[in-house]
């Protein structure tokens, strides 16, 4: 029997298993063991120097990421995993120091008006994790970023090693953060489809709409532009489905159109469950 879907979590490093579905039982669970971390003294937010670099949700890493660096136009960047032989901590410590991100906004104000060696304006860099995912985002200027990340000696297409978010998005999570004349948030394309094909397997098993509508009730991605666009394109194509079988389309008003305005850096609360009688 299928789960309803609740929550996509991430999983595992390779970017092919990069979700799950899981019950609601299932999320209270992670979330009882992520507050464990916490009296264990495993951080689950963490403040380096006063620059706050670790989201604690997916959905607050996302909506920092595009709201808060991709929309300012740090269009640069470089991603990866955090190395197994380091803690996280001394991960986020040497990105840190090397780059000199920890910077306040009137000191990144100041560096916009000054030049560098090159005649340049000097450029800024952001620093962004969750979990053992970072990017590491800068605008364009004068920057330490593009001197060790430029085209590697014996590469003969003499490619940077940094990405351009207007060319290749951003993708982890299900999301898909690129630049289309301003920042745009959607589903990948893996996302798209697993959902699509989910919705379409339920659109003519019942008679009844409440099973679908709970299931776009509880859509696991926040409704960004061009999420809630795709969201419009599956329930588009369940009606369809349904018109066919001369079923009752699903009305439009179970879909949720208004995203949550989150706080990246906040630790997850403690979920608590009332005592069996």
């Amino acid at each position: 029997m299928r789960e309803a879907i609740s929550r996509y979590m991430t999983v595992d490093r390779d970017g092919q298993s990069w979700h799950f579905l899981c019950n609601t039982s299932q999320h209270r669970a992670i979330i009882s063991e992520m507050s464990s971390w916490a009296r264990r003294g495993i951080s689950v937010k963490r403040h380096c120097g006063g620059y706050k670099c670790e989201a604690t949700t997916l959905e607050g890493f996302i909506q920092q990421l595009a709201v808060a660096y991709v929309a300012r136009r740090y269009f640069f960047y470089v991603t990866g995993f955090v190395s197994q032989r380091l803690t996280s901590e001394e991960h986020d410590r040497r990105l840190l120091a090397k780059y000199e991100v920890a910077r306040s906004k009137w000191s990144r104000y100041r560096r916009r008006q000054r030049n560098g060696p090159d005649g340049r304006p000097l450029a800024n860099v952001q620093y962004l994790r969750y979990r053992d995912f970072w990017v590491l985002l800068a605008t364009r200027g004068s920057h330490r970023f593009f001197e060790e990340h430029a085209p590697c000696e014996n590469d003969p297409n003499g490619k940077p090693q940094y990405r351009d978010i207007r060319e290749s998005p951003i993708c982890y999570g299900g999301y898909s953060i690129s630049w289309r004349e301003r920042v745009s948030v959607r589903m990948s394309r893996t996302a798209y489809r697993d959902l699509k094909s989910h919705f379409l397997c339920l659109a003519t098993s019942s008679p009844s709409t409440n099973v679908l509508e709970q299931e776009f009730r509880r859509f696991p991605f926040e409704p960004y532009g061009g999420v809630y666009r795709q969201t419009l394109s599956i329930h588009r194509a369940v009606n369809r489905a349904r018109k066919t079988a001369g079923l009752r389309p699903v009305p439009k008003d179970c879909l949720r159109f208004k995203r949550r305005v989150l706080k990246p850096f906040e630790p997850i609360a403690e979920e608590v469950l009332p005592l069996a009688a």
